[in-house]
């Protein structure tokens, strides 16, 4: 089997809940979306999507995911696209870095691979760790506290029970937030405090000692891991690392120093599914607690975070993301899968069980052949 054609294709994904804000400022209101479809010679097509958190969050953007497929694309032609090792170590050698733009193009692959050996992408990756769906979190976009406990009980009652707040404020106001949402959840419910980096460490610790009584995690608080590993020695809040986790290098000197109890996957992050399942591998290993998500999504990236998230171990589960439920159209229509009691299952069906929504994504923006 061989690729014979990339078709990229473009897509603006609006929010259902207004802009997207978190630490410093930042804000996004409409999501761009890059769709890319793996033809092969035998006719099987597979899908892979890319969705950057606007292009000040990482050192990711959604046109550079265009122009690296540009670059990437003519180099896998005639490539087979079941051979993922294969793959990857050629596009690592083709393209230094930018991970994030070769992440559509192993998605697409997974899901040839599995339309060839007619079993779900899931089954591939290892299997379903747990029939009955992972949890999923909703991220409360950054607002006044009132706000943001308003957002939270809407979510509560459409069945979400762990929820991501976004802070990385000013340090007396993001207390208020952490307080006030905590006030209107229930004692099963899951709150986390992610900064997304926006707050330097003497912040931190301010926010960390004055919510030491209150049940919450402690998400990326600090830019550089140094900052970070400062706040975790010293609260005894539960912790979690994201921006700094973005390969399994990074996951191994979290675990040296004991850094976090719980680490976030981001697909693209690491490249794709073949790298974060290699990540999700080592954490299994290690006992290391996982959300399996990606940096935004549709409905294509959705599919393939819970393909993903099902093959971590039950207990190392902590949460995964439905970001198709955030956007006001789709990118594609998963099949046998809704979110019901804050859980999603495996998208049913071969491959990662979505068909691209064609009315959205409309012609091309470019072919290589």
């Amino acid at each position: 089997m061989k690729i014979v054609k990339i078709s990229v294709y473009q897509a603006n994904l609006p929010l259902v809940d207004g802009d997207y804000c978190w630490a410093d400022g930042k804000s996004v209101s409409v999501y761009d979306s890059t769709v890319i479809a793996v033809f092969t010679d035998s006719g099987v097509v597979g899908f892979g999507e890319v969705v950057p958190l606007g292009p000040n969050y990482l050192p990711s953007y959604a046109a550079g995911v265009r122009a690296g497929i540009r670059e990437l694309g003519p180099k896998l032609i005639g490539m087979d696209p079941t051979m993922l090792k294969l793959l990857n170590f050629k596009m690592d050698y083709e393209l230094k870095g930018h991970p994030y733009v070769k992440s559509g193009l192993d998605m697409a692959c997974w899901d040839i691979l599995g339309k060839v050996t007619s079993l779900p992408v899931n089954t591939l990756l290892g299997g379903n760790m747990n029939p009955t769906g992972v949890i999923m979190y909703r991220a409360i976009s950054q607002g006044t506290p009132e706000s943001m406990a308003n957002l939270v009980l809407k979510y509560k009652n459409e069945g979400y029970t762990r929820f991501q707040l976004k802070l990385g404020g000013e340090p007396s106001e993001d207390i208020d937030r952490i307080r006030t949402c905590r006030n209107v959840m229930e004692s099963k419910d899951v709150l986390v405090g992610d900064a997304n980096t926006g707050w330097t460490a003497h912040e931190a610790l301010r926010v960390v000692a004055a919510v030491k009584d209150v049940d919450v995690y402690i998400e990326q608080p600090c830019k550089t891991y140094q900052e970070c590993l400062t706040v975790r020695r010293k609260t005894n809040l539960p912790f979690v690392l994201d921006e700094s986790i973005d390969d399994i290098h990074t996951i191994l000197n979290q675990l040296n120093d004991c850094c976090a109890d719980v680490v976030n996957i981001k697909i693209s992050k690491f490249g794709g599914l073949t790298k974060a399942k290699q990540a999700i591998d080592l954490c299994s290993e290690l006992g290391l607690a996982m959300t399996v998500e990606d940096t935004w999504g549709g409905d294509i990236t959705t599919a393939a975070i819970l393909h993903l998230a099902h093959c971590v171990p039950k207990k190392l589960q902590f949460t995964a993301t439905d970001f198709n439920s955030y956007n006001k159209v789709c990118t594609g229509h998963m099949t046998g899968v809704e979110m019901k009691n804050g859980r999603m299952g495996v998208p049913q069906g071969v491959g990662l069980g979505v068909i691209p929504n064609w009315e959205v994504l409309g012609e091309p923006v470019f072919l290589i052949e």
